[in-house]
């Protein structure tokens, strides 16, 4: 124990491979479903499915009053969108969070896609421009984990890969957070830097790492349906997120196929295997 902070044993974490296979495959699965015309309820049945042919369950719907298995944000929706019936259409930002429960231990993670739009250049690109700012801030908060004394050296690493990236907003209020048998456990993690250093990294810790960032004004409101956090300016938002775990020989990114290999690549860092 660290105060609040559970660190895992090597059989938990590895106990926790499983869960983080489910989730990068059921965003996988939502991902091959998210086109033009398409719903977000589409993509949260092919979820539903991925997360049951993996021997798991949502734990999104464990979360009290939410009753679906995602959260689709789109556009000026940055996080926690309720899945809906409307088509995604040509052009839209799309943020995709999900996660599974498997033998009780849970993964936690998100993407961001834009849609094609042949008529739309200039607005594809600004939105892929935020979408592969968010993905670049993620990994390199990631890359800052593997050496890391503190784990606040997250949220720092996160707001200056933003801000080379970009005059972009980072929400404040949202950020990442530890993961284990619940979904959403000590520590908070940030996506900037604060006051004071943090926990102490160490072999058992995993957490959720998620950046969340606006193409404008960072701050948000949340709509009538008690969830979605939308931009108060009506910019854009992304959100991407992946659990990883700190062990003995190095880190491991639990929601990655690859365990984050070609997302680390870039910053000289190599992911160990949960031995």
């Amino acid at each position: 124990m660290f105060g609040r902070l559970r660190l895992k044993t090597p059989d938990e974490l590895r106990a926790m491979v499983p869960a983080g296979r489910a989730t990068a495959a059921l965003l996988a699965a939502a991902r091959e479903r998210l086109v033009v015309g398409a719903t977000p309820l589409d993509l949260e049945a092919a979820a539903d499915e991925t997360i049951r042919a993996h021997g798991g369950r949502s734990n999104f719907r464990l979360v009290p009053g939410y009753r679906h298995a995602l959260c689709v944000s789109v556009d000026s929706d940055v996080v926690h969108g309720i899945p809906g019936d409307r088509p995604f259409r040509a052009g839209d930002i799309v943020s995709v969070d999900g996660g599974a429960e498997v033998d009780g231990w849970n993964g936690d993670a998100a993407f961001t896609v834009v849609l094609p739009d042949p008529g739309r250049p200039e607005v594809v690109l600004a939105r892929e421009q935020l979408a592969a700012a968010a993905e670049r801030s993620l990994w390199a908060g990631v890359a800052a984990l593997a050496s890391a004394r503190h784990l606040n050296e997250i949220g720092e690493a996160i707001q200056a890969s933003v801000e080379d990236s970009g005059d972009y907003g980072i929400l404040e209020g949202y950020g990442g957070h530890g993961i284990g048998r619940s979904m959403h456990e000590d520590p908070s993690v940030y996506n900037h830097a604060v006051r004071g250093r943090g926990p102490r990294v160490r072999p058992g810790l995993v957490v959720a790492i998620e950046p969340m960032i606006t193409s404008g004004d960072p701050d948000t409101f949340v709509r009538d349906d008690g969830w979605t956090v939308a931009t108060a300016d009506g910019g854009d938002g992304a959100h991407v997120e992946h659990s990883v775990a700190v062990h003995a020989d190095g880190i491991w990114v639990l929601t990655a196929a690859d365990g984050g290999a070609d997302g680390l690549a870039p910053f000289g860092v190599r992911p160990v295997p949960i031995a």
